[in-house]
């Protein structure tokens, strides 16, 4: 097998022996895909490997069953952002999330779409709310590409379009000020941003980081894979001393 892939975003590096590494990397035409990479802790090496940098890979294996020897070149990189702390955090998290959720070998051209314009926007929005937006919606589109979406346009008890503040963590549904208010502490809240076109602001950003975060963790994180959310809450703790 051999696929040459015009650009990849790396999305994580392992570790594999004593010099070579598996890489895993979102391509466009075959979504998520592995490949290990020889000499990948060389000086020449480990600035091209880094999450978050775009590469052109080719992978080739002698059998579909085989972990692909990949090559990779760099072509855009976003190591210098490393040295900041909030947008590096932004990018560990978005790539980890990336390579722990998604099946190899599937096409998301939407997410790879919007996993680039969400990395050009940390590394070059003049503020943090200029990005934090599309991390709350990157995080929603994940969660709806991988069958888990949120229903936010009717009340889960009434159908009613109408006054929509809350969402049910058991149904994923929307549910209306009028219809919650006996349980409105057992429900979470719906920020206006993510059901409609209007400005938000930092409290209605962290509501939405809640909602996205409630979810991806019964899904993806509830009692494995522990350390993915803890990138998460890194990049959380940061954007609110950024805040106050």
């Amino acid at each position: 097998m051999q696929i040459r892939c015009k650009e990849a975003i790396i999305c994580s590096v392992r570790s594999h022996g004593e010099h070579g590494a598996v890489v895993r990397a979102l391509t466009a035409e075959n979504g998520l895909m592995s490949g290990y990479v020889r000499g990948a802790h060389s000086r020449t090496m480990r600035p091209v490997l880094i999450p978050s940098n775009i590469v052109q890979a080719d992978y080739r294996s002698r059998t579909e069953d085989q972990l692909a020897s990949m090559t990779a070149e760099l072509q855009l990189s976003r190591g210098p952002f490393l040295g900041e702390p909030l947008a590096s955090a932004a990018l560990d998290w978005v790539t980890a999330l990336t390579a722990a959720i998604l099946p190899e070998e599937h096409s998301y051209p939407h997410l790879h779409s919007a996993l680039s314009a969400l990395l050009d926007a940390i590394c070059g929005a003049p503020s943090a709310k200029g990005w934090a937006v599309a991390l709350v919606r990157y995080e929603l589109l994940l969660l709806s590409e991988l069958g888990f979406g949120l229903t936010l346009d009717k009340c889960a008890v009434t159908g009613s379009q109408e006054d929509l503040v809350y969402i049910s963590p058991k149904s994923a549904t929307a549910v209306s000020a009028f219809a919650g208010q006996e349980y409105k502490e057992r429900l979470l809240p719906l920020p206006a941003f993510l059901k409609e076109p209007v400005t938000p602001e930092w409290e209605d950003i962290f509501d939405g980081l809640r909602v996205t975060g409630f979810f991806l963790k019964r899904h993806f994180f509830d009692d494995r894979r522990k350390d993915v959310m803890a990138a998460r809450s890194v990049l959380v703790d940061r954007l609110k001393r950024v805040v106050a």
